[in-house]
């Protein structure tokens, strides 16, 4: 027995108890990997065949091997806290400088990117041209919170079960104020190209002659599109923007004296009523009026008088008294098992169960003035139940403000927004490593590629071995504090053990030297 044995015992572990320490000091550090010691034997070279004979001088550390097992996923209240449940690391960038990392705590910094408690900017995929992600190389991840501008409405979709036990209204023509005058209204919010709401109603109304027809008609904001095509709205002819001209001019003066209002009121309403009267009895039948222009004029008087009264107030008044009985947008026809014939529905040949909608809008709101929306009716039925609405939808959406944002599984940064829609605002990416073992600490939860670890592979969470991605949660250090203090205890009786070694060897050289 020499002093070397003694001596490498207390140092292997003297360097166990570090181990322990810092597994024990982190035991709180997200993300955090904890360490074991590994030990190896010592031995000195044999080259006389001592083989088994030979004692061994001591023990060394062969390595301090970290243990990249799965922490426990905590909840937390930041949506930005990610966690990741299984295999791979986020990758960050500092000032060029490329680590990975398991700690999911991020925030946003000044200019919008994602960061850590250091800085290190969190990469994924960005967002192209198109606002679509755009797969590549990854990028700093940055958070666009600007607004979201609107979408026109330019289709929709409605499937209705229309009950085929349904009888004819008893009042004619079609009124959309009276709801004796058709079976059944669906309004739907459609959105012009500065994201202005209209309500685009459709009515439908069974046919008294063909059980198997039910005809369709259509309103905007109460007024039906029959009529507000009638008093000029929509028409661009001469006689109607001569009339919007003078009524705007007359409603402009100063001062503003009811009798010039009037005047004006009634050129704008006899032109309106000779647009009609050029109109009637052409192929279109809608544009015939019951009323006549003396009856339209002192409408359009009236309503000319109320005060803050605009050219549609007028084109409502006009409507109204016309009472006209609008013409169908057209007709949806079922075959004998109560499905929606589509080879024969439709405004428009080859529509297949599709209508064309002309919707004006008020030119004063700086959109286009007429907003067309395609509607789908194919998947509505007529059977033997009560009416009732399966489905309502429309592609367009008012402007809305990022409201919240959140990481899905696949590591997609969804965005919330206030008008009820969501959009991907980038996506994180994982990197995982052939050896993890092999890579070289940095301290700050971060680690660096080395030759051990081999190249990095990129790769979206959920795929390839990739682990998935919880938000609002954080990874807890896989430190076992229980075992931790086990292992403390074990270590500091090894160092004990070590030490009587060098006292009984020190015992044994005081016997020695007693001899003489």
């Amino acid at each position: 027995m020499s002093f070397q044995q003694g001596l490498s015992g207390l140092n292997a572990a003297a360097k166990s108890l570090d181990v322990i320490g810092n597994n024990i000091a982190n035991a709180s550090t997200v993300g955090f990997k904890g360490s074991t010691t590994q030990f190896a034997d010592v031995y000195a070279s044999a080259l006389n065949g001592a083989g088994g004979t030979q004692a061994g001088i001591g023990v060394k550390v062969a390595g301090i091997a970290q243990q990249f097992t799965q922490g426990n996923i905590e909840s937390s209240n930041n949506p930005l806290d990610i966690a990741i449940n299984g295999s791979g690391f986020f990758r960050v960038e500092q000032a060029g400088v490329v680590q990975y990392s398991r700690n999911g705590q991020f925030s946003l910094d000044k200019q919008g990117y994602i960061v850590n408690a250091q800085g290190a900017k969190l990469t994924g995929y960005g967002l192209g041209a198109n606002g679509q992600l755009a797969a590549g190389a990854p990028v700093p991840l940055r958070i666009d919170t600007s607004d979201q501008p609107p979408k026109v409405t330019t289709t929709g979709l409605i499937q209705l079960q229309l009950d085929s036990r349904s009888t004819t209204p008893t009042k004619s023509p079609f009124d959309p104020s009276d709801p004796e005058t058709y079976n059944k209204q669906v309004p739907m919010a459609v959105y012009d190209t500065l994201g202005n709401a209209h309500t685009l109603s459709t009515y439908y109304v069974r046919d008294k002659d063909n059980p198997e027809v039910w005809n369709l008609y259509a309103a905007k904001d109460g007024t039906e599109l029959g009529a507000l095509d009638a008093v000029g709205v929509t028409q661009t002819d001469t006689a109607s923007v001569n009339a919007n001209t003078a009524w705007t001019t007359a409603n402009n003066a100063v001062p503003k004296v009811p009798a010039t209002v009037t005047a004006a009121a009634g050129a704008y309403a006899t032109a309106a009523a000779a647009a009609i009267t050029a109109k009637a009895g052409t192929a279109d039948p809608k544009y015939a009026a019951s009323g006549n222009a003396a009856e339209v004029s002192a409408a359009a008087a009236a309503a000319a008088l109320v005060p803050g009264a605009t050219p549609s107030d007028i084109d409502a008044a006009i409507a109204k008294v016309l009472k006209m009985e609008g013409k169908p947008i057209g007709a949806l026809k079922f075959d004998t098992n109560g499905a929606l014939n589509l080879a024969s529905t439709g405004n428009t040949e080859g529509m297949n169960g599709k209508f064309d909608f002309s919707i004006p809008v008020v030119p004063s709101t700086g959109a286009e003035p007429v907003l067309k929306v395609t509607i789908d009716f194919a998947g509505t039925t007529q059977y033997g139940t009560a009416t009732s609405e399966k489905r309502i939808e429309q592609n367009g959406y008012k402007p809305g403000a990022l409201q919240r944002f959140t990481t899905g599984a696949d590591g997609t940064i969804l965005g919330q927004y206030s008008n009820g829609q969501t959009k991907a605002l980038g996506q994180v990416v994982l990197a995982n490593f052939t050896n993890p073992n092999g890579l070289e600490p940095l301290g700050n939860n971060a680690w660096a590629e080395s030759s051990n670890s081999g190249v990095p592979l990129i790769g979206i969470a959920g795929t390839g071995g990739m682990g998935v991605m919880q938000s609002n949660a954080t990874e807890a250090s896989s430190v076992d504090l229980t075992a931790e203090l086990v292992n403390m205890i074990t270590a500091q009786r090894v160092y004990q053990a070590n030490s009587q070694t060098i006292k009984t060897q020190d015992s044994v050289m005081q016997t020695l030297v007693n001899l003489r």
